[in-house]
């Protein structure tokens, strides 16, 4: 008999769910970690960056205070005071992730854990393991180009460590990561600049909304340089990098931030000897029960590439724990999937940008509301926010809401439901606005 009913490569969010699960239906499981329990999200991802947009927000929530009547004599930040919190909410909650999967008899065995075949793997230790089925949840990680002095930049993963705030940081990307820590370090007081090889920003989020975000960006004094490359990066006497560039003139900046994607982790993983097949870019190619091209070996998460969100992982590693050891087939909708990116202000949609749905279904109906937030007119702010829902023409459905604006991914999450249902232009008209809210723009349109 093997040795586990399941093996779990990797103890992210993905890992983390399907171990849990599994165990529930009575599998005995174990899982390898070589780093933290909690995964990328966890420590090193969206977790701590929402806590430091938390941290941003408040350089305008402060300026705005005078308006209401507060008095605040004085602002001053301090990076580590807010860093060494994030950093100890993110040791809390691999604690609380630790304890999740031991109260459900999950083993975890802390080491680097590789494949020898379809149902055997070894540790960094040298123990050998059996198992009935292996699931492969190592997500994936940030991707950093090969030029001359890579080594002096960062990626994500290092920016929540740093000793202290940079007076300039270039940000290379045009996705939503680099977009979120444009918008953290400005608000931080970095002077930031944000390069990109070609002139798109945020792919796949609708084009009305993006354009917005950098109108903002560009008025809160992020600097965009577009069509543009590094080709080199040199440290300088004075402590400063020296950024040869393609596109642009040449720019010194104390700070290097490469946020150009992320890569599946299965480099030296065993897939070979798996008899697992591999994309050419790394990922780990799965079918919709997200089975391998192994039978006995599954992979959920961010190392297929599929897409590349913590609540997707969750909802993959619940699927296969309810589908294998659950008795319950079970595969993910990966047709509404609702997002949002946490810059300043925050963007979020689901379903088909105008874009989209005008290529695929042709005859469209928008509409949308362009308005100032109540509390930014009080505080003598002019930043205005956008939303649009986009509507298929001959059904009435909406396939489509995108939106701009402070709390627009907490609004965001409610509204996907409405898509998700395939809810009608007519079902938002008959609801009741709920006055004075920003959401209820989303009930108003006409």
């Amino acid at each position: 008999m093997a040795d586990y009913d399941l093996f779990v490569i990797g103890a992210g969010s993905g890992g983390v769910r399907a171990s849990r699960i599994s165990a529930a239906h009575g599998a005995r499981v174990a899982v390898a970690e070589e780093h933290k329990v909690g995964g990328t999200c966890v420590i090193r991802g969206c977790v701590p960056k929402k806590l430091l947009v938390y941290g941003a927000h408040f350089a305008e929530d402060l300026e705005d205070a005078a308006m209401f009547g507060w008095d605040v004599p004085e602002k001053r930040f301090d990076w580590v005071v807010l860093r060494d919190n994030v950093l100890a909410e993110v040791d809390r909650l691999e604690g609380a992730y630790t304890e999740t999967l031991t109260n459900h008899d999950v083993e975890i065995l802390a080491e680097r854990a590789v494949l020898t075949g379809p149902n055997s793997v070894r540790l960094a230790s040298g123990r050998e393991i059996s198992a009935g089925r292996i699931l492969i949840a190592t997500g994936a990680r940030p991707l950093m180009p090969d030029i001359p002095g890579i080594e002096h930049a960062i990626s994500s993963n290092e920016v929540f460590h740093l000793e202290q705030i940079p007076e300039r940081i270039v940000i290379v990307g045009g996705g939503y990561i680099a977009n979120e820590f444009a918008g953290i370090f400005n608000q931080f007081g970095t002077k930031v600049t944000l390069v990109n090889r070609t002139d798109v920003l945020l792919r796949g989020y609708d084009q009305q909304v993006v354009d917005r975000l950098m109108q903002i960006s560009v008025r809160k004094g992020i600097d965009f340089k577009f069509h543009t490359v590094i080709e080199n990066i040199e440290r300088l006497d004075s402590g400063r990098l020296k950024l040869t560039m393609t596109g642009c003139d040449d720019i010194e900046t104390d700070q290097l931030l490469f946020a150009v994607g992320r890569v599946p982790n299965t480099d030296a993983l065993g897939c070979d000897a798996a008899g697992i097949e591999v994309a050419e870019k790394g990922a780990i190619k799965v079918d919709a029960d997200s089975r391998t091209s192994a039978e006995s070996i599954f992979a959920v998460g961010d190392v297929t590439n599929r897409v590349q969100l913590t609540p997707v992982a969750i909802r993959e590693g619940q699927a296969f724990a309810d589908s294998v050891f659950g008795g319950k087939p079970t595969r993910l909708d990966y047709g509404c999937i609702p997002s949002a990116v946490f810059s300043h202000p925050p963007l979020a949609g689901v379903g088909l940008t105008e874009g989209q749905a005008r290529n695929k279904l042709g005859s469209v109906k928008t509409y949308t509301s362009d308005f100032r937030p109540m509390k930014n007119v009080l505080a003598g702010r002019n930043e205005r926010s956008l939303y649009k829902l986009v509507v298929d023409g001959s059904t009435d459905r909406i396939v489509g809401i995108h939106m701009i604006g402070p709390d627009a991914p907490e609004i965001m999450q409610a509204a996907a439901i409405a898509v998700k249902a395939q809810l009608r232009k007519e079902d938002f008209d008959a609801t009741v606005a709920l006055h004075p809210t920003m959401a209820e723009e989303l009930v108003l349109m006409r």
